[in-house]
């Protein structure tokens, strides 16, 4: 079941995904199309139906909201690209004609609605695919070898060079739990409260708001618990300054090299970020129809709320449809200090 697709959709308020899935929460007993209204339940109370039938054997009853028994049937469009992941979930084999040929689409339709609906290319899905095989493999005891070759890597260099782009260190560090990897962190005080600045040897990894240095510290060590965190303000200094600068208003553009892990989806959002102006904002949907759908509103939103590099990914200048502050991981405050600093003479 592709639950990493249907979670997504979930967070967007997708109806395109009517009636392929159903979403049900553990919690209030209640099942509910991919489309509905009500507020967004934790993933830990969520699981995943094909047939409301099946939500209901389950011992849920239809959310009065949505009426999900009510619905039309799925989207044909959508069961096609439901079918392509599930194809690529167990065998990355595949070649994009032959996927097309699978699904009864041209590889250029299949191509282009595939990036539609789930945000990247097919081949783009299928190395996530097996890189979390990957991961997943390291988790349960494997060695970085056998778990390199079951999750369908041909070679070492091929893994670390994938490894870089998904998961910033090594396969064996990410085994660890970091263990092997050096991060540097340090902390100073900024207009607003406590600042964190953290990196590894390839860029920064964490920037962080906070009124004490406990929390701060505490934040970033759940992150690597087994990495080798330094506390070191000479190695900081320079990136350190940087960003005073820039809150000072000193410095418009901050261009830092980052160490961060992402989806495909949230460094796509993450990259707009970092071309929006100093001192400029941009809504929500705004960003969304620039990555091509203005219904992935939440799923912004969230990409958003999981950035933790505070200011060099400018998360702070989206603001609601209209105009209001929204959520900041470091507090709505701090986000309208910082915009209003940059609005500034």
């Amino acid at each position: 079941m592709n639950e990493e697709v249907f979670w997504q959709a979930v967070n967007a308020n997708d109806a395109r995904f009517d009636g392929a899935f159903y979403l049900g929460v553990k919690t209030t007993g209640i099942y509910c199309r991919p489309s509905c209204r009500a507020r967004t339940p934790k993933r830990e109370n969520v699981a995943f139906f094909a047939t409301w039938n099946d939500a209901e054997k389950f011992g849920l009853r239809a959310c009065l909201r949505c009426k999900p028994k009510n619905g039309e049937m799925a989207d044909p469009q959508i069961e096609k690209i439901l079918k392509v992941c599930e194809l690529l979930r167990t065998d990355d084999g595949y070649s994009l004609e032959e996927l097309a040929g699978e699904v009864g689409l041209s590889p250029y339709h299949l191509q282009r609605s595939f990036k539609d609906v789930i945000g990247v290319s097919p081949k783009k899905y299928s190395e996530a695919k097996r890189m979390e095989r990957f991961k997943s493999e390291l988790r349960e005891g494997s060695d970085v070898t056998a778990a390199m070759y079951d999750a369908g890597f041909g070679s070492s260099s091929r893994l670390y060079e994938k490894a870089a782009e998904n998961m910033g260190m090594t396969p064996a560090a990410y085994k660890k739990g970091g263990q092997g990897v050096t991060i540097n962190y340090s902390i100073t005080d900024c207009e607003l409260g406590r600042i964190l600045v953290a990196r590894t040897i390839k860029g920064l990894c964490n920037v962080a708001f906070a009124d004490n240095d406990e929390s701060l510290e505490t934040n970033l060590r759940s992150e690597y618990p087994n990495a080798e965190v330094v506390k070191d303000a000479k190695v900081l200094k320079g990136f350190v300054d940087e960003i005073l600068q820039h809150l000072a208003g000193e410095k418009k553009r901050l261009d830092l090299p980052l160490d961060i892990q992402a989806t495909a989806f949230q460094m796509r959002v993450w990259e707009l970020l970092r071309k929006i102006p100093y001192g400029e904002t941009i809504t929500y949907s705004q960003l969304a129809e620039q990555l091509g759908d203005r219904k992935k509103v939440r799923a912004v939103a969230q990409a958003c709320a999981n950035n933790r590099v505070a200011v060099v990914v400018p998360c702070h200048r989206v603001v609601g449809k209209d105009g209001k502050m929204t959520g900041y991981r470091w507090g709505v405050e701090r986000k309208e200090t910082l915009l209003a600093n940059e609005r500034r003479p």
